[in-house]
């Protein structure tokens, strides 16, 4: 009988052993059921898309969302990779399709084809095994100030004139989206020996290289520099939300480069479907329509309606990823890009 006491009396310790090692487990991965852990870059946050979107999926699936911001698309690609053994998100939104080699040959996320890909054009189809969603695309562009600049360069050629000596910022290529982009779309320009004099004497030009987007664009801003790497729908921004044309857009005439942007699925999440879900519903009129005005991108669904301030945005004649194809380009290839840029740029 004592002995039956003792165990009836166990049994809740046992019990409470079990429960408190799944929710210290819980608490190392980082990832709990029905709770869906999400990595993005900064603006997705501040510009307001989350505050936007995520209440509504939340109500319709009756889960919870947790965002973390991680600074820019390289930042998040880095912790990724770091985590890679132990995986502390569900799900990812930012990585493009210059890092999808990296992403690919790493092994990081789960393929999932979302059947709205159906209805999605199959230009923005940029990851055939679908372990990246598209959600937006947009152009490079260098945006900058009218009022400190009359005659803005229009080619790549004129860019690197003297003229424009500490009149540039851009954000590095090791931890920004657009910045590995510039580099690429110098390389599918100019070809891989072209590239490198295009760098060696653009250098002088460059006031500095900042380490995200966010902190280039704010240089432009503030008055620091009159031109910035960015996109060609920047200035809509101003126009849509300040009432202004002080800032502008150009893309060089030797043809632009797109990005698209993903979200993808993180192996083993224990929120397998409902990672499903959250890219499904990415890929819906009611989210899609929120990425003109929050983004400052153009969405991949064709039947949002675009601001007016969209039209100012220069649409380039030539697209110039079709000169690199970055899927089938292997990750060494653009570590040794990526190097050569460190030993040009970096002193």
């Amino acid at each position: 009988m004592k002995k039956n006491i003792i165990i009836l009396l166990l049994i809740p310790v046992i019990f409470m052993m079990i429960s408190c090692t799944k929710s210290e487990q819980q608490t190392r991965s980082g990832r709990v059921e029905n709770v869906l852990k999400i990595y993005t870059y900064d603006s997705l946050v501040t510009w307001g898309l989350v505050e936007k979107t995520i209440p509504l999926f939340e109500e319709k699936s009756g889960s919870k969302v947790v965002i973390e911001s991680v600074g820019d698309a390289g930042n998040i690609l880095n912790r990724l990779i770091m985590e890679k053994k132990n995986p502390q998100a569900d799900l990812v939104i930012g990585l493009d399709n210059t890092m999808l080699n990296r992403v690919l040959d790493e092994d990081l996320l789960v393929s999932y084809k979302s059947e709205k890909m159906n209805n999605i054009r199959e230009i923005f189809h940029f990851d055939k095994t679908y372990h990246l969603t598209p959600y937006d695309y947009g152009y490079f562009a260098f945006v900058y100030d009218s009022y400190a600049i009359e005659n803005p360069p229009t080619t790549f050629g004129n860019i690197q004139d003297g003229i424009w000596k500490n009149k540039l910022v851009i954000s590095d290529p090791r931890t920004s989206s657009p910045g590995l982009g510039l580099l690429l779309w110098t390389i599918a320009t100019f070809g891989e020996n072209g590239y490198i004099h295009f760098w060696r004497s653009v250098k002088n030009n460059i006031l500095t290289v900042s380490s995200s987007w966010d902190e280039a664009y704010s240089m432009l801003l503030a008055g620091e520099v009159p031109i910035v790497l960015s996109y060609s729908t920047s200035p809509a921004f101003h126009i849509e939300v300040e009432g202004n044309h002080r800032y502008k857009a150009f893309i060089p005439q030797e043809g632009g480069f797109m990005q698209i942007e993903g979200a993808g699925i993180v192996k083993d999440t224990p929120n397998l479907e409902l990672a499903k879900r959250f890219i499904d519903f990415m890929l819906t009129l009611e989210f899609q329509e929120q990425i003109p005005t929050t983004q400052w991108m153009y969405p991949v669904h064709e039947m949002v309606v675009l601001p007016a301030s969209f039209n100012e945005a220069p649409i380039p004649e030539k697209i110039r990823n079709q000169d690199l194809d970055l899927a089938d380009t292997d990750p060494r290839t653009t570590d040794r890009w990526l190097m050569r840029w460190i030993e040009i740029m970096i002193d």
